[in-house]
């Protein structure tokens, strides 16, 4: 991939879901650049397609039809098995209800990815430690869920994104759990991921402050695209 090239190329991307006999268009013929290091937001009404759409950047889906480049690599062409390991080496995701296991604690629930690589116990030990320190965890390392905040707990769900090093962070309304100060915080943390890390994120959102934090806001409506 050279420099010139989008992270993120779409082309002319089209979903649609079949129920029974219902044909449901999802996306409707999309193309979009996302560029190495920029943070995007996406938003539109429910049903307008934004975490579809999400979903099949991050390699989630499989679009009915058309093209998705990632980094050089079209995944729509990729096999189930063959995207399943593109997407660990590849994907951080953060969600909004933070999908932390309940049984597992801070380090055990950021170290989930690194058990699919082949990195010593020491390496994973450090990546997951690194990863907690840059979300300002350090000192709730062995803590579970049930004892963190909300907002602690989405911090947690940002070190899992990280410690793998991925090319893509993708975020579906990570504050939409969260109140308004803690929200602010989480998105604090991402623009900060993206200004010293050169991290790329695309970020679904309904809320217009967060959408405020990205460099680019993208609205979609009825899986149509305008910028």
């Amino acid at each position: 991939m050279s420099g010139d090239e989008p992270l993120v190329a779409i082309r002319r991307l089209s979903k649609v879901y079949v129920r029974g006999d219902q044909v449901i268009p999802v996306l409707v013929d999309i193309n979009l650049d996302v560029a190495r290091g920029d943070y995007v937001a996406l938003m539109g009404p429910s049903g307008s397609g934004k975490s579809t759409l999400l979903n099949l950047v991050a390699g989630i889906d499989k679009p009915t039809s058309g093209e998705i480049r990632v980094a050089g690599v079209d995944i729509a062409r990729l096999s189930d098995a063959d995207l399943a390991a593109w997407r660990a080496a590849h994907v951080g995701f953060v969600f909004q209800f933070y999908n932390l296991m309940p049984v597992l604690d801070a380090f055990a629930n950021v170290e989930l990815p690194l058990l699919l690589t082949s990195l010593s116990r020491r390496e994973r030990r450090e990546r997951v430690e690194t990863a907690l320190a840059l979300v300002g965890l350090t000192d709730r390392i062995e803590h579970y869920p049930n004892e963190l905040s909300g907002g602690q707990q989405q911090r947690v769900a940002i070190a899992r994104a990280l410690v793998t090093d991925p090319t893509l962070i993708v975020a579906d309304e990570p504050t939409g759990d969260l109140d308004r100060t803690t929200g602010g915080e989480v998105l604090g943390l991402l623009d900060r991921l993206n200004r010293e890390l050169g991290k790329t994120i695309l970020m679904v959102t309904h809320d217009p402050k967060a959408a405020e934090k990205a460099h680019r806001l993208i609205h979609l409506e009825k899986g149509v695209l305008a910028d």
